[in-house]
């Protein structure tokens, strides 16, 4: 077996939580998931470039240098035709392990019948503004179509639920991520934020969260990534008090 030493992606199965947003950006079909973590099936099928890299939430994918077999390109043409034959047994094989983090597009609230808005409306029923899944900041591809060109809400996991009008006041038309700076990630966060505001061109950014100490660490997080990413997005921070009332 010939081996050379080339660029070749790392898996830190450590970090890897089997979300699955790695596989479809793999154009080669070289990752797969095995017993809940992402794997390089073989070297011969991962052509270094690293695709893959910046759609790992953890963090979990970087690109060495080692020994390894030469990429294949007609290995990998016949590895992509055995994938057709059993691409929804892929597709199912990736839901299952993190069904919440395939993406979704909602459509339109303002688009639904008529019929179905006068109803909610009548019986009282606020109407739900979300377009799009998921919301998660980990769990949201920087290259999401929901965010490309997008008026971007950042909400504190909190939020919500303080803030009774959160769909009709903050929701409608801007795209959401969630997070909290206290329980998850920052670094994670951070590094995804930047990626976000980088690369989508964006038309403006509306950070909502809560009056409590932790959440103004999100409100840091933000403004650095903005000013890493040198986008130049107008940004719009508002403080919820705990008892649902505007502070800023």
């Amino acid at each position: 077996m010939n081996t050379v030493v080339r660029k070749i992606i790392s898996i830190d199965e450590s970090k890897c939580d089997g979300c699955g947003l790695c596989i479809p950006s793999c154009e080669e079909g070289a990752l797969q998931i095995v017993d809940g973590k992402a794997r390089l099936v073989k070297d011969i099928y991962c052509d270094g470039l690293g695709n893959c890299l910046g759609e790992c939430p953890q963090g979990a994918i970087e690109m060495i240098e080692r020994e390894a077999e030469p990429f294949d390109e007609k290995a990998v043409e016949e590895r992509l035709k055995n994938l057709e034959t059993v691409a929804p047994a892929r597709e199912a094989e990736i839901s299952f392990c993190c069904g919440g983090s395939i993406e979704r597009e909602l459509g339109n609230p303002a688009e639904q019948p008529a019929e179905s808005r006068a109803s909610d409306t009548e019986q009282g029923r606020p109407e739900a503004e979300l377009t799009h899944w998921p919301v998660q900041l980990h769990l949201v591809n920087p290259q999401a179509r929901f965010l490309q060109g997008a008026d971007l809400l950042i909400a504190a996991d909190c939020v919500p639920f303080a803030y009774a009008d959160f769909h009709r006041d903050f929701l409608a038309e801007r795209s959401l991520v969630i997070g909290c700076p206290k329980l998850d990630d920052v670094d994670a966060y951070h590094k995804k934020l930047v990626e976000i505001f980088r690369l989508n061109d964006l038309k403006s950014i509306t950070l909502v969260h809560m009056e409590v100490g932790c959440c103004f660490g999100l409100s840091r997080l933000v403004r650095s990534a903005l000013q890493e990413s040198r986008a130049e997005t107008e940004l719009r921070e508002i403080v919820v008090g705990v008892d649902g009332s505007i502070k800023e």
